[in-house]
């Protein structure tokens, strides 16, 4: 029996071909369509065994949830290039049955194609499945800093043991990401994570929503509830600003935090817990237990394993990852779109961010608000942002942060290495005007000496640059956007 027939979403040619070898070499049966005309695809949809999108396509974040929507209980397969992973927002990796980084091998790709080979009624697909889940989550923590790393490489470390962990940084920084993080690279990740904010509860409730309350407990308490402590059973439970705790909750806390067990308020009832405590807090705890707002006891309880999330002021090289992010759930969402320049991504990168991604993130949204779907100049910026000047390093370094190099040297078209024997100039470039070409008796036509001067000396930065265009600008002392149009003037990129 033929096997059923995949569906390939797709504007990449090359990959489209490749693509489709490799699933009529295994006999199946292939419909290709563009971004632009999938949607009539989806009429015949119980005869898919699968969907394949390519990366790339234009509104990425919208069609893939589009076609998700679309296909239904059909798995869909997203092909990104390889190393753009953390560019794809978590959103959509959840999404999709598998992320597939391309270019890839047939070994890879076969068992994805078995997958799909066995009818839908007869399996059951998750969207994400074991590691994947994992490295999803850890994926929302957007940035290729050295503070991230050293956070992702704390998170392996601790995230299989039970201990405490006390995470801490400024308001905004993005805590609790990392309690979610922590909690789906632990074995705990298939029991609930409840969040709490003991900042935002006043004193006299807290009691009752960490641990529950029975009828009548007080006023107001007309049926028996649970608290925070035994929804989150055999989960994780995220004390958020824990530093704003009332001193008298603290003691509470403490003994649940040694004894392992608590009352509902109103019962006499003693309940044991199996919960890992994670805790965050923008306070300097030590300062508070100088001046006695917080158990030093407490703290040592909680302190067990700290995690320090650095201010976005001091990892700016995250933000043009954190803006691509930050749209690209905005696009899932249905909550607009906006696209910024270089430059205004390298004014951005100098701001202060007193409130850190979550103030990024409100500014990202009230730029689509006012500029939907458009381009944000540096100019377009609020006024609090116009002191602030680009210089050409900084507006170097967002690009190599934004878009993709060359990094292959074969992509450079090979050129005559005796042009400038053929003109009969002999000299040196670059020293004293005593030691520069000498003009021949029968003259030249200067410009295209020149044109082939700088055609030579970009193919030797490249060659000696291993084929990165932005080694062989500084190499060349420009900018990499003028070495880029240097190439397509040229004809030097195949």
């Amino acid at each position: 029996m033929a096997l059923p027939r995949i569906l390939l979403i797709d504007d990449n040619k090359t990959r489209i071909q490749q693509l489709e070898a490799v699933f009529q070499f295994m006999g199946y049966g292939i419909e290709i369509a563009g971004s632009a005309d999938y949607i009539s695809c989806f009429s015949e949809i119980d005869q898919l065994s699968g969907v394949f999108v390519g990366d790339g396509i234009d509104r990425q974040a919208t069609v893939v949830t589009d076609i998700v929507g679309r296909a239904n209980k059909i798995p869909v397969v997203l092909a990104i290039n390889k190393g753009t992973l953390l560019q794809v927002s978590t959103a959509i990796t959840n999404s999709v049955f598998k992320v597939l980084e391309w270019p890839t091998t047939y070994s890879v790709l076969k068992p994805i194609l078995d997958k799909l080979a066995v009818p839908v009624e007869q399996t059951t697909f998750t969207v994400r499945e074991g590691t994947d889940r994992r490295s999803s989550s850890l994926e929302r923590l957007k940035g290729k800093s050295r503070a991230i790393v050293d956070i992702r490489k704390l998170i392996d470390q601790v995230a299989e043991s039970d201990a405490t962990v006390l995470i801490l940084g400024e308001s905004g920084t993005g805590k609790e990401v990392v309690a979610r993080a922590l909690h789906d690279s632990s074995f705990r990740k298939d029991k609930p994570f409840v969040p709490i904010n003991c900042g935002a509860i006043p004193g006299e409730l807290l009691e009752s929503e960490l641990f529950g309350h029975e009828k009548g407990a007080f006023t107001g308490a007309l049926s028996a509830r649970q608290g925070r402590f035994e929804m989150a059973e055999g989960g994780t439970l995220f004390l958020d600003e824990i530093g704003d705790m009332p001193l008298a909750m603290q003691v509470k806390l403490l003994r649940v935090l040694q004894e392992r067990t608590f009352e509902r308020v109103g019962s006499n009832k003693t309940i044991n817990c199996d919960v890992r405590i994670i805790a965050a807090t923008h306070r300097f705890l030590e300062n508070e237990i100088k001046e006695s707002r917080f158990r030093e006891d407490l703290f040592y309880r909680l302190n067990v394993f700290p995690i320090e999330i650095p201010a976005l002021k001091d990892r700016a090289e995250d933000i043009p990852l954190l803006v691509n992010d930050l749209i690209t759930r905005m696009e899932v969402s249905n909550r607009g779109s906006v696209r910024l320049t270089n430059a205004a991504l390298a004014v951005l990168m100098q701001y202060e961010w007193p409130s850190n991604v979550r103030e990024l993130a409100n500014l990202i949204e009230r730029l689509a608000i006012i500029n939907p779907k458009g381009l944000v100049e540096a100019a377009d910026l609020p006024e609090k942002f116009q002191q602030y000047n680009v210089s050409e390093q900084l507006d170097d370094a967002v690009e190599q942060l934004s878009e993709p190099i060359i990094d292959d040297i074969s992509m450079v078209k090979p050129e005559d290495d005796d042009r400038s024997e053929q003109i009969g100039v002999v000299g040196t470039f670059g020293g004293s005007s005593s030691a520069l070409a000498q003009l021949p008796e029968r003259g030249m036509d200067l410009k295209e000496y020149l044109n082939i001067l700088e055609v030579d000396l970009i193919r030797q930065a490249l060659s000696e640059s291993n084929g990165v265009v932005a080694h062989a600008a500084k190499r060349l002392n420009m900018r990499r956007t003028t070495l880029v149009e240097k190439l397509r003037k040229y004809d030097l990129q195949r």
